[in-house]
């Protein structure tokens, strides 16, 4: 079986934009939902909603892939999952190390989405003397001391790290320098890395900041549009009760006075 360290994806050099890869995922996702469900075929306006985009943005990154459907019928459900998965380089072993095994890290191990996905986490690594040798979902946790030879030992090309941040950069330089060349970081502080490494960063903190803002700016809409509403009121009142120049007989003269 190929792993990680034999071979990597070659979207870059198919020249597919860092943005239609962003978006793979997602179409993989809603691809796979309708796979469960023995779907056969779906259309490009059908899958762009399930996956939260365009379908016009849709159709232009499969066209990255060579894949353009058939009209009338649409795209054939389980050859975009392949595809894809291919693409993103899915369809062989990326062995995984996950590093600092607080709540975040154990949570990590234990979630079932990483093999049905491509991915072995093939070792936990902490720094805490009293972890090593635990069991955290089924994998004996190891210590840092171990990193280097635990990376070489499981030709390890994707690391993770869920460490504390004053922790996260002595981390990434270790397993950079041990040959790791992805890493997806938890940790909330920016990595330093040469050229030649990818980072992803996950900061819960920023997302959950980006929600505040807009429920804030819903809330100032809300707010503005009930203030509007209320002046509206006496406004409109103030308009019927306006007296007017009437004739003793209330209508209106028709010579207004000097």
């Amino acid at each position: 079986m190929a792993t990680g360290r034999t071979h990597r994806p070659a979207t870059r050099s198919r020249g597919i934009p860092e943005a239609t890869v962003a978006r793979l995922p997602l179409y993989l996702r809603a691809l796979t939902a309708l796979s469960e469900r023995s779907v056969p075929t779906v259309s490009s306006e059908e899958l762009a909603a399930a996956a939260g985009v365009n379908s016009a943005k849709l159709r232009k990154d499969f066209s990255y892939l060579g894949s353009y459907g058939t009209r009338g019928v649409g795209y054939d459900v389980e050859y975009l999952v392949y595809q894809i998965s291919r693409e993103l380089g899915l369809t062989q072993d990326w062995p995984v190390v996950i590093v600092g095994i607080g709540n975040l890290g154990a949570a990590l191990a234990n979630y079932g989405g990483f093999a049905s996905r491509g991915f072995r986490v093939a070792a936990l690594i902490d720094a805490d003397p009293a972890m090593a040798g635990k069991p955290v979902a089924g994998i004996p946790v190891q210590h840092t001391d171990d990193l280097e030879k635990i990376i070489q030992d499981n030709g390890v090309s994707i690391g993770v790290i869920a460490t504390p941040a004053g922790a996260a950069q002595q981390v990434c330089d270790r397993l950079v320098a041990a040959g790791v060349t992805s890493i997806l970081n938890f940790a909330p502080t920016v990595l330093s890395v040469p050229d030649g490494v990818d980072v992803r960063k996950v900061d819960l903190s920023i997302e959950l900041q980006i929600l505040a803002f807009h429920e804030q700016r819903k809330a100032g809409e809300e707010a503005a549009g009930e203030a509007a509403a209320t002046a509206a009121v006496p406004a409109a009142a103030a308009t019927r009760e306006r007296p007017t120049d009437q004739g003793p007989d209330g209508d209106v003269p028709a010579v207004m006075p000097a």
